[in-house]
């Protein structure tokens, strides 16, 4: 760790030398990265209650039972009892540190509550990104308004962000590893509690800018996420493909999504695979830019940076994302406290308020990123009339064998309905393994035709 912690200060002091002019922060802010701060921008003290602990370089060996290249991965955790658990009748005083996504379930269902374990930091990268972030902090500038990204090479873009836009960025940017493969189920529950399997199919996700031959940071149209999804079920969609890549600038690069339906044997682009056209992964109900709580150019809202708060939200999701059997795990109105576990952690606080002259079903819109892995863990959908609409929340796990994030597993809450969503359920069916990249020609449209006919 000392060793690290020595260079680390080094590449900054080298880089701080060269690139003053260009920093989108100071020298001296720039030197907190492993110290006050972690590599990733961080706070590493605990909160003075002791409930958040310091941060220590996060999990280190993967636990005893782990099967190197198995899709399930043992909670570290599974140990842990719950140290309170919140109900909407003692919820009172707690209010502030509970999104507004999770007052709303915790008013509305006497059983819904928030069991809250001790926290847990495990999250940390590969030195490699360590080190490239240290770059970034001095190199790395947001573009054409927020919208893009320049002078980044993978890792986190903006470990002392300054804007709403560059802590969007580093969610976007977050690191989830080179590629992997899973097969998931998306379950819709109606507002009776009846669950219907809204999709199953088989994505495979790539993060090009993080294979580690690349050296130089991204260009204006470089791909940073690209996806090959089948469906297989149910029936009127088995036989579906879609294939989607997104650039560091969708300003010069926007989104460019392929499309095939079974019915028409052809595949075509798909330009309205973004923003706020129902996804059909949720059986409409969810948008596309929900899938990951937010994914998407950013260019219909403004993003202001409301600051960093301590709050109750899901971490450590071993114990949901493993379960084999759905059944047991969505309830009517809300998903089984039983499975899911809440943690206090420091989140960066970002309001999203449509811009003028923009189109959105969602007026605004408040996320909430994690300071160790700029996950977004959670956010509040509001409507036209400025009403809580709907929330979502991402049950991240850290898969501690490539030392990333996986966050394909989330639920949205739809308060007006009544009903809900719960995606990427992989535990029945072999759970997330990481894989090589896919070969080029995997990727083109001719691929995704063949892929997808039945």
């Amino acid at each position: 760790m000392n060793m690290h912690r020595t260079a680390l200060a080094a590449a900054l002091a080298a880089l701080l030398a060269g690139n003053a002019a260009l920093a989108a922060v100071t020298p001296e802010e720039a030197r907190q990265l492993g110290a006050a701060l972690t590599a990733v921008g961080a706070e590493k003290a605990g909160n003075k209650d002791g409930t958040i602990p310091e941060y220590t370089g996060g999990l280190g060996a993967p636990p005893a039972g782990y099967v190197k290249g198995s899709g399930f991965r043992p909670d570290p955790y599974a140990a842990d009892k719950p140290r309170l658990s919140i109900t909407g009748k003692d919820m009172h005083g707690m209010e502030d540190k509970l999104t507004a996504g999770a007052r709303e379930l915790l008013k509305r269902f006497p059983g819904f509550r928030v069991d809250v374990y001790p926290t847990r930091r495990p999250v940390t990268l590969p030195k490699a990104l360590l080190e490239n972030t240290a770059r970034n902090a001095v190199t790395a500038r947001s573009v054409d308004g927020g919208v893009g990204v320049e002078g980044a090479l993978a890792g986190v873009p903006f470990p002392i962000p300054k804007t709403g836009n560059e802590v969007m960025w580093n969610h976007l940017l977050r690191y989830q590893g080179q590629a992997f493969t899973t097969k998931f189920e998306s379950w819709n529950v109606d507002a009776s509690g009846v669950p219907s399997l809204a999709t199953m199919g088989e994505i495979s996700e790539e993060f090009p800018l993080a294979d580690p031959k690349i050296t130089e940071p991204a260009k204006q149209g470089d791909v940073f996420f690209r996806t090959r999804l089948a469906y297989l079920a149910p029936a009127r969609r088995a036989g579906e493909a879609l294939m989607a890549f997104d650039a560091v600038n969708p300003a010069v690069q926007p989104r460019r999504v392929w499309q095939y339906l079974p019915g028409q044997r052809r595949v075509k682009l798909a330009p309205d695979v973004a923003y706020d056209t129902p996804n059909p992964g949720s059986a409409g109900a969810s948008t596309y830019d929900d899938a990951w709580v937010f994914n998407g150019a950013l260019d219909r809202y403004d993003f202001k940076l409301v600051g960093k708060k301590e709050m109750i939200v899901p971490y450590n999701q071993y114990k949901l994302f493993g379960h084999k059997e759905v059944g047991e795990i969505v309830k009517p109105g809300h998903l089984n406290p039983d499975f899911v576990r809440w943690e206090l952690h420091r989140v960066w606080v970002v309001e999203a308020v449509l811009k003028p002259g923009k189109r959105h079903i969602y007026s605004k819109r408040v996320f909430y990123i994690d300071e160790d892995s700029w996950v977004a863990l959670a956010s509040d959908q509001y409507d036209a009339r400025g009403q809580l609409y709907r929330a979502s929340f991402d049950h991240m796990v850290y898969a501690y064998d490539v030392q990333a994030t996986y966050t394909g597993n989330h639920v949205i809450y739809d308060f007006i309905s009544g009903a809900y969503n719960l995606t990427g359920m992989s535990g029945p069916h072999g759970g997330l393994k990481y894989i090589d990249p896919l070969k080029p020609s995997q990727w083109s449209a001719e691929s995704l035709s063949g892929a997808g006919v039945r």
